[in-house]
């Protein structure tokens, strides 16, 4: 079976991702590396730090909670936009009204203001680009999606589902990526006057440029901060994308592209998923005459058996973290060093101000992290042993929850009047034998009930 294969090459040769066939005819894939005669531009990654301030975004889908691999995302913007000054932006893009889940905006919000990653704006911290929902900015969406229709950039497509299902299953049994075949493209100006007469309803669709065309090769080639030299030869990111929906709702291509310009964004840190989106993105921005931003995406976090990590994972949900103890300052410092390095030394130990001072787009890994609840709990060790040392204000909290879960196990505890006290003494004691606070009790149940002295084994130790 033909298929498109991606193949992340060496730094001097640009990577290559399919071959390209018009739309709607037969696909050959075969994938090959390019000559260094290409026109494909070597960059050192060191050269892309940025020389001033930064806009970046972090855009989620509130399609459910707030995941690791999320959450990784919004660190690295985050840490990029404090290590070179600038804006942190929260971007809720909810267009795909079928699997909103509820609540899952206020979890976002929540998880990022627990982990300290504070946005510059977003949702309550308006700026000058409008509303950060998607859902309510539309008539943006609706005025550049028929301005690419009126210059020939795009054009109306009146085919049904059914039809359009047909043909994915006809390149599904040819072995070949789905591809619209442009038959709306074809259509006379008569023909489309008729369907708009008779009421037909109506996609928008992007004309895809071709990749083999010399005067498409900003769009097929192009560096990635974390890939480096990449070049697209289809049919992979190149079909003929419907922009706006038959409801005047966007696509997610579509309104992202509006979104980045309006909002003025520098650099774009993704997932690794969406790097086969980027031509048809860089596209989009050249047809509306709008500089792209520079992008990085970031690769794939798997389970210890080489699957990917999904947020239906047991290790995937932000608030199963929370729920079961660790310190925000852990957690972000874990995820940190999923795909990112600091370059020189065996330092691991981070708190967020440091990372906030050595991050840099060049500790980028293009290798998948396989996450790993053992060194998790090794970072909450050592970041609950330091909170507990320094006895800050964070610490009597860490008390404070020590004593509630005493209380379990010795009630009336938490009510006492020493309880915090007798708590922020015990966790000193015990502090290098704990991963979490609750911990505390079986590590050292001495401390906090007085021992049974009417046991079998407790009198046979009197009587020695």
């Amino acid at each position: 079976m033909l298929r498109t294969r991606l193949l992340f090459g060496s730094p001097r040769r640009p990577t290559v991702v399919g071959t390209y066939a018009p739309a709607g005819a037969g696909c050959s894939l075969h994938t090959h590396a390019c000559a260094r005669g290409d026109h494909a531009e070597t960059k050192s990654r060191s050269s892309l730090e940025p020389a001033g301030p930064v806009r970046v975004r972090f855009a989620p889908s509130p399609t459910g909670m707030l995941h690791l691999g999320g959450l990784r995302t919004a660190l690295f913007n985050y840490l990029l936009s404090r290590r070179y000054g600038g804006a942190f932006i929260l971007r809720i893009e909810d267009t795909d009204r079928k699997r909103l889940v509820a609540g899952a905006v206020d979890n976002i919000v929540r998880t990022l203001e627990w982990a300290g990653l504070a946005f510059d704006e977003g949702p309550g911290k308006p700026g000058d680009g409008g509303s950060y929902f998607q859902s309510q900015r539309g008539d943006l969406y609706r005025k550049h999606a028929y301005q690419l229709l009126d210059k020939g950039a795009a054009y109306r497509c009146f085919c049904d589902s059914h039809r359009l299902e047909s043909l994915r299953a006809e390149a599904a049994a040819q072995g070949r990526p789905p591809m619209y075949d442009r038959r709306c493209l074809r259509l006379s100006q008569r023909q489309i006057d008729e369907n708009l007469r008779a009421g037909m309803p109506y996609t928008i669709r992007f004309i895809a440029p071709n990749p083999a065309d010399p005067a498409s090769s900003d769009v097929a080639q192009f560096y990635d901060i974390v890939h480096e030299n990449m070049r697209f030869r289809g049919p992979a990111g190149f079909d003929d994308a419907v922009l706006l929906k038959s409801d005047g709702l966007p696509t997610y291509h579509l309104a992202n592209v509006v979104d980045d310009h309006f909002m003025r964004i520098t650099h774009v840190l993704r997932g690794e998923e969406w790097l086969i989106s980027t031509p048809k993105h860089r596209a989009l921005f050249k047809a509306f005459g709008w500089p792209a931003p520079q992008y990085a995406h970031l690769p794939l976090l798997m389970n210890a058996d080489g699957s990917k990590l999904s947020k239906r994972n047991e290790d995937g949900p932000i608030q199963g973290y929370i729920d079961s103890g660790y310190l925000p300052s852990a957690l972000v410092n874990y995820t940190a060093l999923l795909g990112w390095h600091p370059g020189s030394g065996e330092k691991e130990l981070y708190s967020l101000s440091e990372l906030e001072k050595a991050f840099s787009l060049g500790g980028l890994s293009r290798s998948k992290s396989v996450v790993s609840r053992d060194r998790l709990d090794w970072l909450n060790r050592q970041h609950l042993q330091k909170e507990i040392s320094c006895g800050s204000a964070e610490a009597q909290s860490l008390a404070g929850r020590a004593a509630l879960e005493i209380d379990e196990h010795v009630p009336g505890f938490a009510q006492r009047s020493d309880a915090g006290d007798t708590a922020m003494r015990a966790l000193k004691i015990c502090s290098d034998r704990l991963t979490f606070t609750r911990d505390l009790f079986g590590s050292a149940p001495y401390l906090f009930v007085d021992p049974d002295l009417d046991t079998e084994e407790a009198t046979k130790a009197i009587a020695k």
